[in-house]
């Protein structure tokens, strides 16, 4: 069986059970077709990019654990291709500066339509 490319993979990397269920329920309307897991921390993150490889990634910065911006410098080191967005109520330029070094964006929660809209944009740019 051939497998169809647009069948990409999201992990959706937040400890509030409201804001993934946002991020999937926004993404699902527009790509039902997409896998998508979770992750509520960091750690979980790392483990979940390393043993699933996703295509895409939305990850939280305030987390227990390690904060997300720190989970994600270490899954790009190991997964560059993987393509992350950073979301954060904290969007302050020390925060924004820090998503751009890592070759991410920033994009302000709470999640919303708009913000998932600037997400998916940024995911379909970086095909």
């Amino acid at each position: 069986m051939p497998v169809d490319s647009s069948i990409k993979k999201l992990l959706i990397v937040d400890d509030s059970k409201v804001s993934r269920m946002l991020i999937r329920t926004h993404v699902l309307a527009q790509y039902p077709e997409w896998i998508i897991t979770e992750a509520v921390c960091g750690e979980d993150a790392i483990a979940h990019a390393d043993s699933d490889l996703p295509d895409y990634c939305t990850m939280d910065i305030n987390m227990p654990g390690i904060p997300g911006t720190d989970a994600a410098e270490q899954i790009l080191s190991k997964h560059p291709s993987i393509k992350i967005v950073i979301f954060s109520a904290n969007i302050q330029e020390t925060q924004q500066n820090r998503a751009r070094s890592l070759g991410t964006i920033l994009v302000a929660k709470p999640v919303t339509e708009k913000s998932i809209a600037l997400t998916l944009n940024y995911f379909a740019d970086s095909k």
